[in-house]
This record gives structure tokens, sequence and C-alpha cells, in this order.
């Protein structure tokens, strides 16, 4: 054989000899789903239903009959303010409409004695005019002193302060031993179940979903499509509705107040808290996607390497859309039955043969509700 051939023969073998395998990646088939877009809004609750509980007559605190923090109800009795000069002002209201009642009774007596007797002739007509005159004076006493009566009961009532709402009552302003002046606050009462949440939508996200929060709809269209997220991340377990929009977009933010409601049964939110908010703003049905990892972002345009029938790879550009969880939806540029490859993207080329594995367990995993 010539020495020529025998070189070539061995240079060509040790081409071969050098030559690399395919290198692994693993790839993951694009599945459809039904995904829903959720947008988040940072917020603070509110309660539904406030009300400063206020002294309405004056006196020293001799009693708190409830705990701070504590759940009230409707009617209850929470402080109470000495009642010994009302129940005085009482009794001495009641003497002089007892007064003004007799000098009624009297007066009634005397005009109809002399209502007969100055038709006969027997008393002058001047006599019986003093008379009605005289009994309508005391029927006028009579009522101011019923009046000052009730008035005298309304005071010694007001002694017992009571809960207007069913509620929270906070911590008390007011201790037992303070004078009490009138309008005085002594505490206040939240209704916190449920509990009101407050967002603030832009002007384009109204007219996306307008119809959605229209009056004759809100609580129901609407119901168990909001979330909340509390400081610490977790989520709420109740679901909100959206219970009131409001009449105008404010013209100097662009924003419309939206109302929200959540349950709070057991009292775990209170007002004042921070927290976010998550509405379901569209569902995407048959909505394309791939784990997140398998899409490579550069200067705002996104691609992802595509495994052919040859086991050989193109980088191709796609429209990506909303994430859900460890997902990417891809609204362009990517169909189920095609292989992406997830992992070994940074070894690969375009064009390059490679050693396709897939994943299994990546293409069937769920995506976790938010």
């Amino acid at each position: 054989m010539p020495c020529v051939a025998v070189l070539a023969i061995v240079a060509c073998r040790r081409q071969q000899a050098q030559e690399p395998p395919p290198p692994k990646v693993t790839v993951a088939h694009p599945i459809e789903r039904e995904l829903t877009d959720w947008d988040e809004y940072t917020a603070r609750l509110e309660a539904v239903n406030s009300v400063e509980v206020r002294a309405r007559v004056r006196g020293y605190l001799t009693e708190q009959l409830f705990e701070d923090g504590h759940v009230v109800k409707k009617g209850d009795v929470l402080f109470r303010i000495d009642p010994r000069p009302y129940q005085a002002a009482l009794d001495q209201a009641r003497g002089e409409l007892g007064r003004a009642s007799a000098a009624f009774t009297k007066t009634q007596q005397d005009v109809d004695r002399y209502t007969p007797l100055a038709k006969d002739g027997a008393v002058s007509q001047q006599e019986l005019d003093n008379a009605v005159q005289a009994h309508r004076a005391a029927k006028a006493a009579s009522d101011s002193a019923r009046a000052a009566v009730e008035q005298a009961q309304l005071d010694l009532d007001w002694t017992r302060v009571t809960s207007p709402i069913d509620g929270i009552a906070g911590i008390a302003v007011a201790q037992v031993g303070d004078l009490i002046s009138a309008s005085s606050i002594l505490t206040t009462v939240s209704q916190v179940d449920a509990i009101k949440v407050s967002i603030p939508i832009s002007e384009q996200e109204y007219l996306r979903f307008a119809s959605r929060i229209k009056p004759d709809q809100v609580g129901q269209a609407s119901k168990g499509n909001m979330q909340l997220i509390l400081a610490d991340g977790t989520v709420y377990p109740e679901r909100g509705t959206v219970s009131v929009a409001n009449r105008e977009v404010d013209v100097q933010t662009g924003t419309m107040m939206i109302v929200t409601l959540f349950p709070n049964p057991n009292g775990m939110l209170r007002p004042g808290q921070y927290a976010k908010v998550r509405a379901a703003t569209e569902t995407k049905l048959g909505a394309v996607v791939v784990p997140q990892r398998s899409v490579q972002e550069l200067q705002g345009t996104y691609q992802v390497a595509v495994v052919d029938a040859d086991n050989k790879v193109a980088i191709r550009g796609v429209k990506a859309g909303a994430r859900a969880d460890n997902l990417w939806v891809i609204d362009e540029g990517l169909q189920p039955g095609e292989r992406v490859i997830v992992e070994g993207v940074q070894k690969v080329r375009d064009g390059l043969t490679v050693n396709p594995v897939t994943d299994s367990a990546v293409a069937a995993a769920p995506p976790r509700s938010p």
C-alpha cells in the first residue's frame, strides 16, 4: 500500500476518534393548559364600619365592662358613668311632673264646674275665661314637665354606654375614675367580618373588565376571583368579592377605586394591616406553556432551543406571555408537540446535533394555583 494512502487512513481514524459524542440535553414538550392571569395591587385593610363610642353625658367613669380588643355585640354595655346625679335629676323631674299634673287636673275641674254656671249666670263669663286660660297654662306646664322627665330618663340611660354595632372593641381611651365630658371618645368598635380592601385600578384596567363590575353584577360575576396575600407572604384562605365600584375616575390620578370584601369569621384580619390583593383578570384556554428555565431573554427578546426529529437544535425566537409559577406562557412560536431544551441550553448552538432525554416530570407538573 502506498505510504500516502496509509497516512490518510490514519489521519481519518484519528479525526473520528477525536470527535466528541453529541451533548446530552434534557427536553420537554410544551403543553396546553387553562391558565388564569392575575394582577396584584398593594392595599391596606379597613373596617367595613368603624364607630367611635362617645359619652353623651358628663360624669365620673365607674366601670369598664369589656376587655380591650375583644368581640362585642350591639347593645352590650361597655362603660358605666356614675348614675346618681342623673337619678336624682329624674326623681326631681318626676316630682315636677306630679305637681304640674295636679294643677292640670284642678284647672280641668274648674272649667268643668264653671261652664254650666256661666250659662245660668251664676258666675261671670270673665271667671270662666280665666279658668279656661288657667287650664291651658296648666296643660302646657304638664307637657313641659313630662318632656323634662323624658330628658332626665335619657340622661340616666346614657350613663350606660353601649356598643352601637357588632365588632371588635379597641383599647379604651378613658380609664375608670376619669371625669368624662359629653362627646368624649371612650373607645372605637370596628366591624371586621367581612373586612374591606380598597384597590385603585387604572382607567385602562377598568376598561378591560368593566363589564364584570357593573352595579347589577357586583358581588356575583367577580365572586371568588380575589385573593389576599398577607405581609408574611401567606395566602389568606378565604376568597374576596368585589363589593363597590366608585362612580367616577379620579382626574388627578387616572384611577378608579374598587372596594372588595373578604370574609373574616375568625377575626384574624385587622384594620390597618398591609397586604396585596391578587385579582383574576383573564382565563386563557389552551395556553402553551414551557418551564421558565427553557426561555432565554436577550435585550427584550425571548428565544428557546427546539430539537427537531433529526435531533438537531434550532434557536427560535418566541413571543413570551405571562408567567405562572415555574411555567412561562408562549403566545407565539411554539406548538405543543415540539421538544424544547430545558437543561443544557448553554452548551448548544443552532444546527448542533444533540442527544435529547425527555423529562416527563417537567411536562406533567401541574401549575400551582396562585
